[in-house]
Order: structure tokens, then C-alpha cells, then sequence
């Protein structure tokens, strides 16, 4: 979406109505970080809290709860586009100072949350630092404590094509084309990529990297989005973070629920469980699959990539409309990215490179007849 400028003003405002900005509260599970001499992602020398006060103030509007509420009609369900564990996402409607409509996302934190303001915060400090194509864009906030409770609100820029999930799962859409499944996975990995060591100052580690959290735009691009559950890299002298663990059942990494050692190996076994369900059309868990068939990573090991039955695995919507070249190979850069021993996985920068390579051995798309 287009930078645009509301109709009354641009950038960070105070609103009529009780916006304020996020309270600088420190994550409560986070180490503290050393002052490192060193600017690399690998020796991180500022906090994301630090830079989010520091950037987020001049990248992020502040909205009125009012305002927010015309631009929904209400909250009205008509323009509810999704639930989550967090709350509701509603279509949302403004005017820009040219006179034009925009049309945007807000996300209305669910009031019985118990974890819901700290997710909150976590997205509003993260998305005020973070830009890159593959992430979304968070234009603004809204916190209002008022008598009837407390009110956390996020606006995002509208991704009309919803999410990764709805296409590989949902009946309601046509089958995605191989092609666009690799495309799409290769953004994904470049956001990915851009976290773990995009910026100089701090790593991030995205943790809950799965479909229903990639989201797409009216080309299909797509954007990673929900970051909630993201977390610091480690400090400079430590290979991981030590946290609680957190996440979605069938996406994260078996040595970061044995131990809760967090590093970015844990987002590469995410990755390539999604690489998996793109090739197969099926989710991680399905409990109304035959038992054998109920876990996703524990059926496609029965077909391996270089065998004869390999073929079987593969997503019948896609009505065999994919080079079987490729597909295995898509399912060996899975397999990689699901090394039991985290330190042997790929890291992102290498899986987009591979992935770029797959889709160089694609045939290119039939130019049309005149």
C-alpha cells in the first residue's frame, strides 16, 4: 500500500479521545542486554525497546478509539475479517487528506486476554522498528484505559488476499499454482532472513512462523504478520535465549520444546514444516486423517524425496501441474530445514538462495499469443 496522509494531519498525533502512546515496559522474560562494542546482528548493541522509542515515535499514528470506531461502523461484524487468540480484525475505512478512501486492517485486542496487552506491546515495539517488503506494515495504535476497560487496538495495511492458510486449506479459494506456492515461500524466507540479520543493532527471532501468519497481498505477495511471540535474539557471549516455551502445536522446534532454547534454528524447523504443507496441501495436525497419516512430518518420511512414492505426497488440487524436479527438491530443502540438530539446518539466507535456485529450474510461464 502507498504512503498516504490522513485527512487532519500527518505522522504521530495525540488524539481527542484518550490515545496515548505504549508504556516503555520492559519484556518481562527478556535478558538484559550488555552494551556490545560490536554492531552485528550476532553481537546485538541496542534493544528493540530502546529503538522502538526511538524510531517507532516517528513511524507510528496515534488513532483515537472513536475514529476507530467510525472507520468500522461500530466494530460491526459485516467487516469482520478474522479471529485470532489476540481478538478480531476488522476492514476499516478512513479518508486521506487528498479526499480518497483508504481502506486499512485494525485488530482489536480481545479484553479477556491474559497475555493479550503484552502481545500487544511486543507488536507495537517490533513493527515501529522493523521494515522490510515481506513484513507488515503497522501504521498505527491506539491504547485508551477508560471506565468500561482497557482498550489496545492495532492498525496494519489491508492485505485483501488474506492469508497463506485460506489458499492451501480453504475450499472457498481455487488451488494456489506451484509456481506462486515457491514465490510465496521465497518472500517469506526473505523476511525471515531480514530479522535474523537485517538489522545491525538487534536480532530478532520470529517464533510462531506459520501459514495463517503469512499474509498476502492483492498480487500475492507475501507478508509476515503477528509478532506477539517475538523475541530478542541472544546477547553478545550467548548461542540462544532461554524462554518459556510458546508457540503453535506442530510448528515448533523439537530442541526448543525439549529445552526452551531459543534461537534462529527455531524459525528454519517452522519453515519448513509450511514448506511442507505447500507441497502436500495438508496442515501440520490433522486429526481426521488415518493415524498414520495424522502428522504431517511423520507421513512425507515415508516418502522421501529421491523415492519412488514421492509423488503420493503431493497435493492432488494441484492436478499434477508441477515439475517433479522441482517439487523434490522443495521437499529436500524441507528436509534440511528439519535436521534434528538445529545447528545443521540451513540458516534463511541460505534457504532463499535455494529457493531462488528452484524457481530458476521452473519452465518459464508461456508467453501469450498475440
Amino acid at each position: 500500500m502507498g504512503c498516504f496522509a490522513f485527512k487532519g494531519g500527518k505522522g504521530r498525533r495525540r488524539p481527542a479521545g484518550g490515545g496515548k502512546p505504549p508504556p516503555a515496559e520492559p519484556k518481562p522474560d527478556g535478558p538484559k542486554r550488555s552494551k556490545a562494542s560490536s554492531s552485528s546482528a550476532s553481537t546485538p548493541t541496542r534493544s528493540i525497546q530502546e529503538l522502538s522509542e526511538e524510531r517507532g515515535a516517528a513511524r507510528l499514528r496515534v488513532f483515537g478509539l472513536e475514529e476507530l470506531g467510525s472507520a468500522t461502523n461500530g466494530f460491526s461484524r459485516a467487516l469482520k475479517i478474522g479471529e485470532g487468540g489476540f481478538g478480531s480484525v476488522y476492514r476499516a475505512f478512513f479518508r486521506s487528506a487528498a479526499g480518497g478512501r483508504v481502506v486499512l486492517a485494525v485488530k482489536r485486542l480481545n479484553q479477556r486476554s491474559l497475555q493479550g496487552h503484552k502481545q500487544w506491546l511486543a507488536e507495537v515495539q517490533f513493527l515501529g522498528v522493523l521494515e522490510h517488503p515481506n513484513l507488515v506494515k503497522l501504521v498505527g495504535y491506539c491504547a485508551v484505559d477508560s471506565e468500561a476497560g482497557k482498550h489496545r487496538l492495532l492498525v496494519y495495511e489491508f492485505m485483501p488476499n488474506k492469508t497463506l492458510d485460506d489458499h492451501l486449506f480453504s475450499r472457498a479459494h481455487p488451488p494456489l499454482p506451484w509456481r506462486t506456492r515457491l514465490q510465496i515461500m521465497a518472500g517469506a524466507a526473505r523476511g525471515l532472513d531480514y530479522l535474523h540479520r537485517g538489522l545491525p543493532e538487534v536480532q530478532v527471532i520470529y517464533r510462531d512462523f506459520k501459514a495463517s501468519n503469512v499474509l498476502l497481498d492483492g498480487e500475492f505477495r507475501p507478508k509476515l504478520s503477528d509478532f506477539g511471540l517475538a523475541r530478542e535474539g541472544p546477547t553478545e557471549g550467548r548461542t540462544h535465549v532461554s524462554t518459556a516455551v510458546v508457540g503453535t502445536h506442530g510448528y515448533a522446534a523439537p530442541d526448543y520444546i525439549e529445552t526452551g532454547h531459543l534461537t534462529v534454528k527455531s524459525d528454519v524447523w517452522g519453515f519448513g514444516v509450511v514448506l511442507y504443507e505447500i507441497l502436500t496441501g495438508r496442515r501440520s495436525v490433522e486429526r481426521s486423517r488415518p493415524a498414520e497419516e495424522q502428522k504431517l512430518l511423520g507421513w512425507v518420511r515415508q516418502h522421501p524425496p529421491g523415492g519412488d512414492s514421492f509423488r503420493t505426497i503431493m497435493d492432488p488440487r494441484l492436478g499434477g501441474r508441477y515439475p517433479l524436479a522441482t517439487a523434490r527438491e522443495a521437499a529436500r530443502l524441507a528436509d534440511r530445514c528439519l535436521g534434528k540438530n538445529p545447528k545443521e539446518r540451513p540458516d534463511m539466507a541460505e534457504v532463499v538462495e535455494e529457493l531462488e535456485r528452484v524457481l530458476r529450474m521452473e519452465p518459464a510461464p508461456a508467453t501469450p499469443k498475440r
